[in-house]
């Protein structure tokens, strides 16, 4: 074959290969079924069972008919997700969405909350007279996240990143008291407070506690929500019963709450604009 020859050839080739339908890319979703598939099968699967829950509670049986897995296969994966609190079951035994998720998404939208909290836990601080801090749950406790303190004089010191009980203090009652009835009863169950407790709190947007947490301490607590109306936070006021009084809520409750509202007011503003 001569040297033009060879030029034809491979000329007619690349022409050929041109002419053949193009295959389309193979991508992570079917579109034959409307299913994402990471090629991850496990990862695929227990997605299924969680886009199931979020319809609402589920036995077995329904997430297997949800779900089309075997039963094995989805009691396996439900019994894991439980463990790590990404599903909890109700009173009737049936499968639900953990509290996981709320916490991380607390944990997404806490950037916003700081980035609001100090300018008004310093307002907090100048109106009352009294330290401020923000509190957010993480799993059985409560960290502190953001703090400001008196300069002087006798205060309740709580450091940023300070792992405090869920079973006392005024900030413990806020972030319990709008939980699931199910895992509401389960905080109640060593606490110093009563359900009858939380449904006052629920009722009037506040908390306090006197000699609960500490000896001599008291506090004054309101919810942080995000803008699905979650409560995600609570803010606080403490100090000393005897600058503060037994019933400091009668004085310092309308600051508090003042407050919540507006880092509330914050957090759903930022959200709005991010979405846009």
């Amino acid at each position: 074959m001569t040297s033009e020859e060879s030029d034809d050839t491979m000329a007619a080739a690349r022409a050929a290969a041109e002419a053949r339908p193009q295959q389309p890319a193979q991508t992570a979703q079917t579109p034959d079924d409307g299913e994402i598939h990471s090629g991850v099968g496990v990862l695929d699967k227990t997605v299924k069972i969680l886009d199931a829950l979020e319809s609402g509670p589920s036995t077995l049986g329904q997430l297997v008919a949800a779900t089309g897995l075997a039963r094995p296969t989805a009691h396996r994966l439900a019994i894991a997700l439980e463990r790590h609190r990404f599903v909890l079951r109700d009173s009737h035994g049936r499968f639900v969405l953990g509290s996981r998720f709320a916490e991380l998404a607390a944990a997404a939208g806490e950037d916003r909350l700081l980035t609001a909290a100090g300018p008004i836990l310093r307002t907090l601080l100048d109106r009352t007279g009294e330290s401020a801090q923000i509190y957010r749950r993480q799993g059985d406790q409560r960290v502190c996240i953001a703090a400001v303190e008196r300069a002087s004089g006798l205060r309740d010191s709580i450091p940023v990143g300070a792992m405090l009980s869920m079973q006392a203090g005024s900030a413990a009652q806020i972030l319990l008291a709008w939980e699931d009835s199910e895992r509401m009863h389960q905080g109640l169950r060593h606490a110093k407070f009563t359900a009858t407790k939380l449904t006052q709190v629920r009722k009037r947007g506040w908390a306090e506690s006197v000699n609960e947490r500490e000896e001599g301490v008291c506090s004054i607590s309101a919810p942080i929500r995000n803008a699905s109306g979650q409560v995600i936070a609570a803010i606080s006021i403490s100090g000393p019963t005897g600058r503060m009084g037994m019933q400091p809520g009668r004085h310092y409750a309308p600051l508090v709450m003042a407050a919540g509202k507006y880092l509330t007011e914050a957090l759903i503003k930022a959200s709005t604009l991010g979405a846009m």
